[in-house]
């Protein structure tokens, strides 16, 4: 198949894979997978990559080079962050898909090429080009088939799946003799989770999970999202704060963009409100307790309460004999 593909996903979900994997599964997974972030590299050099270039051509071409066409050749040429093209460099991508040929700078004379384009983005292209800042016949051309990810906040079981794989590899790479798995408040923490940062962010997040538990007997208890998030980081600057109370992609019930420390409440499903501020309070002081590593007095004083306080929050909801 030579038919070009456009993946279309949020930062994280993984396009690149789905690249790779389109390149292993068809005829030419014996040739080259080229990949090219169109976004790494400055706009003056974007075409000089993508089609090469002859001695001479501009300051600094000191001999010829094939771009990355040309090493695509009979293979795959990944296109990463494509919205982020000019348009100049869409216009000679187009007569490249169309016609299968490119030009390298400085040159007059063409070179065919065979090459299948992959491209992903996490722009709305459409949007982009009813606007007119992208090429809608580039479009057209690209999107023989479209494959769109979604986001890991909607892939029900995955969250648990992926961050048990994550976890394991970094255990093993901290030569743990075994895996204790996570605390049953950090696996409920995780799933409602929003992710905005999808399975790149989940793997930060487990594998510093994991880095920072210094008990590999015991299954682990904290789990910090925002690795930001500290009493003492810097303020924003108020010329710098944005227009909106929370920034794009942090959870719901979050003012400052640093998670909750437990879930958030589906207010539309409470049925029962003295179970489910009790709910709400068992998770909050699990969080405080795996945090502090059920150091009760830490755990209280983080909490504003006293330690009496915390002992009686810890026997009416029966922590202290699920840490048994």
């Amino acid at each position: 198949m030579s038919r070009p593909v456009l993946v279309i996903g949020e930062r994280g979900t993984g396009k690149e894979l789905i690249a790779e994997r389109l390149h292993r599964l068809s005829s030419r997974w014996g040739e080259p997978l080229v990949t090219m972030n169109c976004a790494a590299l400055p706009e003056t050099l974007i075409e000089a990559e993508l089609f090469g270039h002859e001695a001479g051509a501009f300051t600094g071409a000191t001999k010829a080079r094939a771009g990355r066409f040309e090493e695509a050749d009979q293979g795959t040429l990944f296109l990463d962050e494509l919205g982020t093209l000019s348009m100049g460099a869409q216009e000679r991508l187009l007569r490249a898909v169309e016609y299968g040929e490119v030009t390298r700078i400085g040159s007059s004379r063409p070179v065919r090429v065979d090459v299948r384009i992959v491209a992903a983005t996490n722009d709305d292209l459409p949007a982009l080009a009813a606007s007119g800042e992208f090429r809608a016949d580039l479009l057209d051309r690209l999107s023989f088939e479209v494959i769109t990810l979604p986001p890991l906040r909607v892939r029900d079981g995955d969250v648990g799946v992926l961050a048990e794989y994550f976890a394991r590899r970094m255990a093993a790479e901290l030569d743990w003799h075994g895996w204790p798995g996570f605390a049953p408040h950090v696996m409920t923490s995780m799933e409602n989770y929003a992710w905005p940062g999808n399975v790149r962010e989940l793997r930060n997040v487990v594998e510093r999970a994991v880095y920072r538990w210094d008990d590999p007997e015991s299954p682990i208890a904290h789990v910090q999202f925002d690795p930001f998030d500290s009493p003492w980081k810097p303020a924003t600057p108020s010329h710098r704060k944005p227009a909106s109370a929370a920034p794009a992609g942090a959870p719901a019930g979050s003012e400052d963009g640093a998670p909750m420390a437990a879930p958030t409440i589906d207010f539309e499903a409470v049925d029962d409100l003295r179970a489910a501020v009790e709910g709400h309070e068992r998770a909050i002081v699990e969080h405080a307790l795996g945090k502090h590593r059920w150091n009760q007095r830490q755990t209280a004083k983080a909490l504003g309460l006293s330690y009496d306080q915390l002992r009686h929050a810890i026997k009416k909801h029966g922590l202290m004999e699920e840490a048994e």
